[in-house]
């Protein structure tokens, strides 16, 4: 296969950021493989797939038409709104197609095995893509299936939306080696996810939870293990129990639900014991002033978050939603290998790269997307 480069928007560089994303110029080495987690990815796989969204993001008139024909199955065991419309509209913008089977009646498994739904699959679709109760669930299918397999969420990880996540934070502030982010509350699937992605891209992250409420063990030792081997200077992980210690001079601050769904039995214990974790304005107070506030969504408003947080200048809430759609439609661009198929755009006329612009804040409605 022979590889092209793929001019990216520079992105909208922050106070402190000097340096843009480069254009991606990597091999394609995603092609045919899962994303289960993140823990299967290198530096240059993440680098790969950052790239890829920004030239998605920035041309989406050069991959209409990349994925014609593929054929995306989401089976979903729990609830949602961002993740089941960002892959169908991702995928309908390239010219493919998705069907959503619902799961929260039952869950996948229960009524053949597998193996069974596996190997009925790989013979109809292109890609698979799985929000389950457990992450074996999602290992499970991607060893029998002979097509990519995705996690759309999992009990353990969260691999797509901490993809978005980062790609926000480099729109934001441009390279993200030595970024301080401060993660705060349940050292949850999202946690994982985000410190992982993090280690790879530089960034160095504080997570602050109650005790016993961190990460899990083997996802810090996981992410040791992706510091060692990574080919650039690796991002960091701290975990403490003391919020303000987290926040001090971040960032960005970043925040979730405190209960997870499966864990509504445990909500009432839960709310007191993260009430201290709450980032309101006084907890912003104490990151950079230029510090952002990011949260996966669904918010509980007046929990985990206070609304003059949510819905100040300093949050990012809704880019990191957007941005679910370009990073994911980078996923299955690379995942089927679509990427060969997209024009390079240096052979698209100046004309056409001008009319390219980052978001900016304003005080109308308007889309950031001005076609797809």
């Amino acid at each position: 296969m022979t590889t092209k480069s793929y001019a990216l928007r520079p992105p909208a560089i922050g106070p402190d950021a000097s340096t843009s994303a480069p254009a991606p110029q990597l091999p394609n080495t995603l092609a045919g493989r899962d994303l289960c987690s993140i823990r299967d990815l290198s530096a240059a796989d993440v680098r790969l797939i950052l790239d890829t969204a920004h030239a998605v993001k920035a041309h989406p008139e050069l991959y209409r038409q990349v994925l014609s024909a593929k054929q995306l199955v989401m089976f979903f065991e729990k609830d949602s709104l961002r993740t089941r419309l960002t892959f169908e509209t991702g995928i309908n913008t390239l010219g493919g197609s998705a069907i959503f089977i619902d799961q929260t009646a039952s869950r996948l498994g229960a009524r053949e095995t597998l193996a069974d739904v596996a190997h009925n699959l790989e013979r109809w679709i292109d890609v698979i893509v799985l929000r389950t109760y457990s992450h074996k669930t999602i290992t499970d299918m991607a060893k029998y299936a002979r097509v990519p397999v995705v996690n759309a969420l999992s009990d353990i990880e969260h691999p797509c939306q901490a993809l978005a996540d980062i790609f926000t934070l480099e729109e934001r502030f441009g390279d993200l080696r030595g970024l301080r982010l401060a993660y705060v509350g349940d050292g949850n699937n999202v946690a994982h996810s985000q410190l992982l992605t993090a280690v790879l891209t530089g960034a160095n992250i504080t997570i602050a939870s109650p005790n016993g409420y961190g990460p899990k063990p083997e996802f810090l030792a996981a992410a040791e293990a992706l510091a060692a081997a990574a080919d650039i200077p690796a991002g960091t992980v701290t975990c403490v129990t003391d919020p303000s210690a987290a926040v001090s001079g971040a960032d960005a601050v970043y925040t979730d639900a405190w209960t997870s769904m499966g864990q509504e039995q445990e909500a009432e214990l839960r709310q007191t014991i993260f009430a201290p974790y709450q980032v309101d304005s006084k907890m912003m107070s104490q990151a950079a002033p230029h510090a952002v506030f990011m949260h996966c969504l669904p918010a509980r408003r007046g929990n985990e978050v206070t609304d003059e947080v949510i819905d100040s200048a300093q949050s990012i809430v809704f880019d990191q939603a957007e941005n679910r759609m370009h990073v994911q439609k980078a996923i299955l661009l690379l995942l089927l290998d679509g990427i060969r198929n997209a024009a390079p755009l240096d052979a698209v006329s100046e004309s056409r790269l001008e009319g390219v612009r980052p978001f900016t804040r304003s005080p109308r409605k308007r889309s950031t997307l001005p076609q797809f």
